[in-house]
Order: C-alpha cells, then sequence, then structure tokens
C-alpha cells in the first residue's frame, strides 16, 4: 500500500491565519487550524509581522500534520509593505492593503510616469493600495525607519522566508507591487520611489520550490516549501480557473477576476493588469468595502447581517475605508433617498446593493479587458466568506442578472497554496492539481431579472456624488 500523502495550505489574510492538511491524491481536507491576527484601528491600517508568524505556527500546527506534511506552502494577503533590518526583524509594522495613506504618492507616480505609461510598465495603474506608493510613503513620513531597512517582502515572502531562511518570491504577488512589470523589477520605478532594487526578494519561476523548512519551524526540517503567491493567484489556483470564468470574492475586500492569457493594460486604473500563479495573467479590480461594512452597518442598525427587507429608495455608498473601485482614497460612507418610511432593513439591504454594485461594475471591465463579453452566460463563481451568506447570494443574483455558482469547497486560498505544494510532488500545474481535486463543484443558483431601478438609482447616485465632489474642488 502507498502511504498517504498530505501538504498544508496556509493563507494569511488580513485578520487570521488559516492551514489545511489536504490529501494529495483526493484533495480531501484532514485537517485545518486557525489563528486571528490584529490589526490597527488608528490613522491607517497596520500589523505586526511577527504576529503573523506566530499565527502561523499555531495554525500549522493545529492541522495535526505538521510533522508529516510532504510539503507546504503559503499564500498572503497582497501588496502590504514588509520592512526587515539587517537581522531580519520587522522595523515597524507592516503597511496593509487596506492603508490609503499613500494616496499622494500614488498620485505623484501617476503624474511623473503618466496613468498610460505605468499600465504598459507594469500592468497596473498604482494607487494607495500599491507597494510601490506604500514605500514611498514611508520614505517621505518615517525617513529613519526607510533608512534600517535591509530588505523589503510581501506578507508571503516574509513568512515563506521565515519557513526556508531564503529570500523569494512569484511573479503573481510580485505584479501587485506597482514596481514589476513582464521583464521583471522596473529600474525607473523603484529609482523614483528611493528603493534599491537589491532589497528586493528574487522572483521564482511558476512551480519552483522556494527552499525547505529549516529548524525551529512549525514543519519537519527538510519539508519541501513551493514558491508560495498572493491570496487572489491562490484562489485562482484553488478554483482551477479557466481562462474567462468570473469570480466574485466577497471578503473584507471585494474582488472580482477572470484568469486571461494575455495582460490587460488599463490606464484608467479600475483593473489591476496582475499576473497569475502560473504563466498567464489575472485581470483583476478589488473594492475596500465589501463585508466588513456591510456587518458594520448592520451593528449600527441592530440587526442581524440577514434581516435585509425589500422596497424603499435609499441608496448606500458604503465606502467607510475611502474606496480603491472607484479610486476615492479620501471618500466616506454615503447614505441618499432617507424617506420617513424608509426601514432599518431596507436600509442594510441598500449596503449590500451598494457593494456589490460596485463589484458588478468593475467585473465588466475585468471581463472586457480580458477578451470576454460582459453579458457571458456563465455562471458568476461566488467565493470569499460572504459567499454563503443569503443576502449575499440573492443581491448577486438580483443586480447581475446571472446564474451564480457557490463552490463547496472552503478555504479556497489555502487550497490554492495546497494545491502548489502538491505540484512539487506530482509534478502537475497547481491548476491542474485543483481540477483533479473538483474544488469549483457546487450548487448553481438560477438567475432572476436584473433589478434595473435598484442599478439606476445607485448610478445616478454616484454621478451626482461626482458632480458634487468636482464643484468643492472648484473643477
Amino acid at each position: 500500500m502507498t502511504a498517504r500523502q498530505v501538504v498544508i495550505g496556509i493563507d494569511s489574510s488580513t485578520q487570521s491565519t488559516k492551514a489545511l492538511a489536504v490529501d494529495v491524491d483526493s484533495g480531501a481536507v484532514l485537517g485545518h487550524g486557525r489563528a486571528p491576527h490584529t490589526v490597527s484601528t488608528g490613522p491607517g491600517r497596520e500589523s505586526d509581522p511577527e504576529q503573523w508568524w506566530q499565527a502561523l505556527k499555531a495554525a500549522v500546527s493545529d492541522t495535526g500534520w505538521a510533522d508529516r506534511a510532504a510539503a507546504c506552502s503559503v499564500a498572503g494577503q497582497q501588496h502590504g509593505l514588509v520592512t526587515l533590518d539587517a537581522a531580519a526583524r520587522p522595523v515597524r509594522p507592516a503597511l496593509l492593503w487596506n492603508d490609503v495613506r499613500a494616496a499622494p504618492q500614488a498620485a505623484a507616480l501617476r503624474a511623473e510616469f503618466g496613468a498610460a505609461e505605468l499600465a504598459a510598465r507594469t500592468g497596473s495603474v498604482p494607487t494607495a493600495a500599491f507597494t510601490a506608493a506604500k514605500w514611498a510613503w514611508l520614505r517621505a513620513n518615517e525617513p529613519a525607519a526607510a533608512a534600517r531597512t535591509a530588505a523589503v517582502r510581501l506578507p508571503h515572502d516574509f513568512l515563506t522566508e521565515r519557513l526556508t531562511g531564503g529570500a523569494a518570491t512569484d511573479r503573481g504577488d510580485a505584479s501587485g507591487t506597482g514596481w514589476w512589470g513582464p521583464d521583471g523589477y522596473d529600474q525607473d520605478v523603484l529609482a523614483r520611489i528611493g528603493l534599491d532594487p537589491a532589497l528586493l526578494p528574487p522572483v521564482l519561476p511558476a512551480g519552483a520550490r522556494a527552499g525547505t523548512a529549516r529548524p525551529g519551524s512549525p514543519l519537519r526540517a527538510g519539508t519541501p516549501v513551493a514558491t508560495g503567491t498572493g491570496d487572489n493567484m491562490a484562489a485562482a489556483l484553488g478554483l482551477g480557473l479557466t481562462p474567462g470564468q468570473p469570480v466574485l470574492s466577497l471578503g473584507t475586500s471585494g474582488t472580482v477576476y477572470a484568469v486571461g492569457s494575455s495582460r490587460p493594460a488599463d490606464p484608467s486604473g479600475t483593473v489591476a493588469g496582475f499576473a497569475d500563479a502560473l504563466g498567464g495573467w489575472l485581470p483583476l479590480a478589488c473594492t475596500l468595502n465589501c463585508t466588513l461594512a456591510v456587518d458594520r452597518f448592520a451593528t449600527l442598525l441592530g440587526r442581524d447581517r440577514e434581516q435585509v427587507e425589500d422596497g424603499g429608495t435609499a441608496v448606500v455608498l458604503p465606502y467607510l475605508d475611502g474606496e480603491r473601485t472607484p479610486d476615492l482614497p479620501g471618500a466616506s460612507g454615503l447614505v441618499h433617498g432617507l424617506r420617513h418610511d424608509t426601514t432599518a432593513g431596507q436600509l442594510l439591504q441598500a449596503a449590500y446593493d451598494g457593494a456589490v454594485h460596485a463589484l458588478l461594475t468593475a467585473l465588466a471591465d475585468v471581463l472586457r479587458a480580458g477578451g470576454r463579453r460582459p453579458d457571458d452566460d456563465r455562471p458568476l463563481l461566488l467565493i470569499g466568506g460572504g459567499a454563503r451568506g443569503r443576502a449575499w447570494q440573492q443581491t448577486v443574483l438580483r443586480l447581475s442578472g446571472h446564474p451564480v455558482q457557490v463552490p463547496a469547497a472552503e478555504e479556497l486560498v489555502a487550497l490554492g497554496a495546497a494545491a502548489q505544494a502538491a505540484a512539487l510532488l506530482t509534478g502537475e500545474s497547481a491548476d491542474a492539481v485543483a481540477r483533479r481535486w473538483r474544488t469549483a463543484e457546487g450548487p448553481v443558483l438560477e438567475p432572476v431579472p436584473r433589478d434595473e431601478a435598484t442599478l439606476g438609482r445607485i448610478a445616478d447616485t454616484l454621478h451626482r456624488a461626482g458632480a458634487l465632489q468636482q464643484a468643492a474642488r472648484g473643477v
């Protein structure tokens, strides 16, 4: 009898670290672990990377397979700026993807190079979320911390390096920095933001091994560790996506993406031309305000998140953390159209509507950038923490007019990392591993007619809000 091979996939997200022990042959999840993170609530959004490392060790140990795993891989939240000193210790807490303080630095990059030039170079027009803008912010606001920095890493890079002792990243996560393109690190962008390329890790090819676990890690010493990738790229692997299949991910942020064979270069900045974790591309758009913003409205209204009601004329733009799509880093939440008879349940439903409208608008741009028609009748794959919520499902159905499929598999980012680890052992591509595991299968919800009235109210409110902002700026 052949001994069972088990791999561990890790998802280090904004709020927690999750780890899954997965059978290489069947894809069955044999063990899981989870440990929380804390995020600052001050003027920015920061988190201590040492906390991520402790959470990773706890989550991996809790799977029950740490000492027996045949391979491992780490996926992590994109864009985060991790600065390390000469002893490989964090200089300061990491600046996270949803920290919008770098908006002036992003604007300065766009002004110097031009949006179209940056899109051509790096696939994306940087916003405050991008790592390049965050490094520029650090140099401008905390020059002593920048001067002490001996290495710059992304969250998944930092954790992979802690496991193996060697510096490495992958093309998928690197493509979210704003300083990487198809030809490698962009020397002109790095020079503009004052970042020495020697501080960056090498970009390993898809399917490569980053190293092996060293003594003191939660894994058995010598365990192979894959290169890893960013969380969105890992979720695409975890689904075994084929080109053009649209995905809506409902998490702390909302993301929409589809695998493509060519790299988009959207000068509007709506669509990020990310690389995937293989050899293709992952055009993606992201909103900052998704499940947490809607949950905050539910709390303010004293309602459970599922206690929505139909009807009403209220419109909610839930931009509680500023917004990335549309690019409004200084925005705040807006409620419009209240009446005496507006109920709390209707207002909560309006918060869902505002969040989903932003995602669907961005998805249309993503599909066009990838050469697909927005009216393609394939089901929308609904994933992430909100995907199993009835209110989220019904809102996506009602505003999209498309069928919606909810994969039965959970923790798709960790599953994608597990597929990378398994690919080290089997020689398959990681997406082929996930398709063999049948991770995308799940019930399909039949389409309903699009709610054009609600879509029209939201579009009108966005137009009015934009006009008011222009008037305030004297445009």
